[in-house]
C-alpha cells in the first residue's frame, strides 16, 4: 500500500532541496537536514551536521557547482514506522538542459521531527554501468532481482 501523504511530503522536500541548489543557497539546502545529519558525497567526502553541510555547499555553489541545477527521480520510498523512511533516487547535477542520463544513485534516510521531514543521512554514489555489465555478464546471479528496472536499462 502506498502512503501518498507521507510520500508526497518527502517528495516535496526533495523538490525543495533541488530548488535551494538551483538558487545556490547552501543555507536553505542545509536547512533540510537534521542538526546531526551525515552527508557522503560521490567522491567519499563525509560532512557531519547541518552547519557543515550548509557551509560546504555555500562554498561549492560559489565555486565548483556555481550555476548548476540538481535533477532527481525517486525510485523507491520505504517507510520504517511512522516517522522514518529510506528513499532511493537517481540524480545528477547539470547546467543548461536537463541531463539525458542520471548517473548517480542516492540513498536518503528521512526522519520526521516536529511534523517536518528532514534528511538524517545521505549517501551519493556514482554509477559505473560498464562495471555492472561486466559483473552481470560473468556472474548473472549478482544482478539485483528487486532493483528498479530503470537502473539496469544500460547494462541488461
Amino acid at each position: 500500500m502506498i502512503d501518498t501523504d507521507r510520500t508526497a511530503a518527502i517528495t516535496a522536500v526533495l523538490d525543495s532541496l533541488a530548488d535551494a541548489w538551483a538558487r545556490g543557497d547552501g543555507d536553505a539546502y542545509g536547512a533540510h537536514f537534521t542538526e546531526d545529519a551525515t552527508y557522503i558525497t560521490f567522491v567519499g567526502t563525509r560532512y557531519q551536521g547541518r552547519d557543515d553541510i550548509a557551509g560546504s555547499h555555500n562554498t561549492l555553489f560559489a565555486k565548483f557547482l556555481k550555476d548548476t541545477k540538481l535533477a532527481h527521480e525517486v525510485l523507491d520510498v520505504r517507510f520504517l514506522g511512522a516517522d522514518a523512511a529510506v528513499v532511493t533516487t537517481r540524480g545528477d547535477t547539470y547546467k543548461g538542459e536537463h541531463p539525458k542520463k542520471l548517473t548517480k544513485v542516492q540513498t536518503y534516510t528521512f526522519v520526521r521531527q516536529d511534523g517536518h521531514w528532514l534528511v538524517a543521512a545521505f549517501h551519493n554514489t556514482q554509477r559505473k554501468p560498464l562495471m555492472e555489465a561486466i559483473s552481470f555478464r560473468f556472474a548473472p546471479e549478482t544482478k539485483p532481482k528487486a532493483w528498479p528496472a530503470q537502473l539496469l536499462d544500460s547494462v541488461s
